[in-house]
């Protein structure tokens, strides 16, 4: 078997590391041939000082539209809270093509492609931190990390080199890492989290305004 070839940036739009994933948008793309259907890349500031982490791109999300967040029931509560705190140049993500820009900020996912059901393996968590890590590797201005969701926050920390024990994930809780960077978690803001209200708005604009302290 061929050796796959070494992660060097932080973004493939060809990669096709993981068969189970590049099978399953090739599915999609068929079944959707208008939709993205590939790895989405960061959307943002390439000098950012704040990172923002997410899971992956959603089915009718980032998969249609190609930009982390947009078009689904995920994006509302990020967007308008990143604007709230000027963060955004506008309260929602419409389309990758419209005229958001994102102030001091920048949003990657810890998987880049669509797993089915919303549900990436752990070999693919793996394969995709890669890209992660290359991303931290070279992105030196980055103060502030926010992980949304244990996936998100498991691979910063391993993207890191540091094991997940010593930095277990809690909503609004904080760590230390290496190069005096602030890694910040958060539950998700996925449709169920907000519908049954275990991530309420104020909840997370209480982590945003830490961000924007610290980062202040």
């Amino acid at each position: 078997m061929k050796a796959a070839a070494p992660i060097e940036s932080s973004y493939d739009a060809r990669c096709r590391r993981c068969t189970r994933l590049a099978a399953f948008l090739d599915q999609v793309k068929a079944e959707h041939p208008d939709y993205f259907c590939g790895p989405v890349p960061p959307f943002g500031d390439p000098s950012a000082r704040f990172l923002i982490v997410g899971l992956a791109p959603g089915l009718h999300g980032a998969n249609r539209t190609g930009r982390p967040f947009t078009g689904d029931w995920c994006g509302p509560l990020l967007y308008s809270s990143l604007y709230r705190y000027g963060f955004a140049t506008r309260p929602e993500s419409v389309s990758a093509d419209d005229d958001l820009a994102l102030l001091d900020c920048r949003i990657t996912n810890a998987v880049k492609c669509l797993p089915p059901k919303n549900k990436p393996e752990l070999s693919e968590i793996r394969t995709c931190t890669g890209y992660l890590a290359w991303e931290l590797g070279h992105s030196k201005d980055v103060r502030v990390i926010l992980a949304l969701g244990t996936i998100a926050h498991q691979a910063v920390v391993e993207a890191f080199g540091l094991l997940r024990r010593d930095y277990p994930f809690g909503h609004h809780q904080r760590h230390r890492l290496p190069g005096q960077i602030v890694l910040f978690n958060s539950y998700h803001v996925s449709r169920y989290n907000t519908q049954t209200k275990r991530l309420t708005e104020s909840m997370f604009h209480a982590v945003l305004g830490d961000v924007r302290g610290l980062l202040a």
